[in-house]
């Protein structure tokens, strides 16, 4: 099976937000993906919505073999394992969080569906905690 490099960005804004970023990753190990290297912790305000709960989020770069989808349902699934209850594709609008989790880049694929667009535009172009975050692994 080849392997494939991803940049990955979790997020929390609920409970203990550090921890969670923690469990997170070892469940994202736990899944026979290797994490190559972290990001530092950051603290943001949250963005696109209203909450007084701040965020604490990492960057992560992982060596896995799973496509880009079976990637995606698979963080998807770390998230509901967790105790995520909406996600904003779905629900159409960001809320709090006890976990989320982004591709943000699939080596250098460029792809678009309904489920998921590599790069995410919005993490590399937009927000500033993201490039923050991921500006030493690109």
């Amino acid at each position: 099976m080849s392997q494939h490099q991803a940049i990955l960005l979790l997020g929390s804004n609920i409970g203990d937000k550090k921890k969670n970023l923690e469990t997170a990753l070892e469940k994202i190990s736990a899944g026979g993906n290797i994490i190559l290297k972290n990001s530092e912790f950051l603290i943001s305000q949250p963005v696109e919505f209203v909450s007084s709960n701040i965020f604490c989020n990492i960057a992560t770069i992982i060596s896995t073999g799973l496509s880009p989808i079976q990637l995606l349902d698979y963080v998807k699934s770390i998230e509901i394992a967790m105790g995520r209850i909406s996600d904003s594709k779905v629900s159409g609008g960001y809320t709090d969080r006890i976990i989320d989790i982004d591709i943000v880049k699939y080596d250098d694929l460029i792809f678009k569906s309904e489920k998921l667009e590599i790069p995410h535009q919005k993490h590399l172009f937009e927000r500033e905690f993201s490039k923050k975050l991921i500006k030493k692994f690109i």
